[in-house]
C-alpha cells in the first residue's frame, strides 16, 4: 500500500508539474505574444511617419519645381497660368495645384507681381486676383474669405456695381486693381506659400 500511496503522489506530483510548466510556458508565450504585438505597432508607427516624411518631401520637391517655373518673392511662389480662364476656374485651378490665386498683400508682392506679369506674359493686359466682392457687394475679400488689408485699386475703381464682381490686375496702369465680370477669360497667376 506504501508503493500505491508512493506512486500517486509521484503521479501527481508530475501531473502537477507538468501543469505549471505548461502554464509558465502559456505566460512565456503570451508576454512574447505581447512583445511582437509592440514590436509590430512600432514599425507601424515607423512606417507612417516615413510616409508623412515622403509625402511632405514630393510637396517641397513640387513647390521647387512651381518656383523654377514662376517666381519667388516674400515666401511665396507665383506661377503664370498658360492659358485663360474666367475667375471661378482660374481659382480651382489654383486649388488643384496646391495654391490660391495670386493675393498681393502690399506694396512690393504687388510690384512683383506686376513685373513677373510683364515678363512672363507680355501680351496679356491684366490677370485675375484672388480678390472679389461677390458675397457682399462693395466689401472685397481674397479668396479664403479674408478681409482685405491692402488693396491697390486704380483710379473711379472699384466701378462694376453689382456687375463686376471679380478683380484683375492691369498692367496698363502699372499693376492697380480694376473689378471685372467674372465670366471674362483671362490669364491668372497662382500662388504658392513657401513653408
Amino acid at each position: 500500500m506504501a508503493q500505491t500511496g508512493l506512486r500517486i503522489f509521484l503521479l501527481i506530483s508530475l501531473l502537477l508539474l507538468d501543469q505549471t510548466i505548461s502554464q509558465a510556458s502559456k505566460f512565456k508565450a503570451r508576454k512574447h505574444s505581447k512583445r511582437r504585438v509592440k514590436e509590430k505597432d512600432d514599425l507601424k508607427t515607423q512606417i507612417d511617419k516615413l510616409w508623412r516624411e515622403v509625402n511632405a518631401l514630393k510637396e517641397i520637391q513640387a513647390l521647387q519645381t512651381v518656383c523654377l517655373r514662376g517666381t519667388k518673392a516674400h515666401k511665396k511662389c507665383y506661377l503664370m497660368s498658360e492659358g485663360t480662364k474666367h475667375f471661378h476656374e482660374a481659382n480651382e485651378d489654383c486649388i488643384a495645384k496646391g495654391g490660391t490665386l495670386a493675393i498681393p498683400r502690399n506694396s512690393e508682392e504687388t510690384n512683383v507681381l506686376r513685373d513677373y506679369g510683364k515678363k512672363s506674359a507680355a501680351s496679356a493686359a491684366e490677370f485675375w486676383l484672388g480678390v472679389t466682392d461677390m458675397v457682399h457687394e462693395g466689401r472685397f475679400v481674397d479668396v479664403n474669405g479674408m478681409a482685405l488689408q491692402y488693396s491697390n485699386w486704380d483710379r473711379a475703381q472699384p466701378n462694376g456695381g453689382k456687375r463686376e464682381n471679380c478683380v484683375l490686375l492691369s498692367q496698363s496702369a502699372q499693376g492697380k486693381w480694376v473689378d471685372e465680370v467674372c465670366r471674362t477669360a483671362k490669364r491668372y497667376v497662382c500662388e504658392f506659400l513657401i513653408p
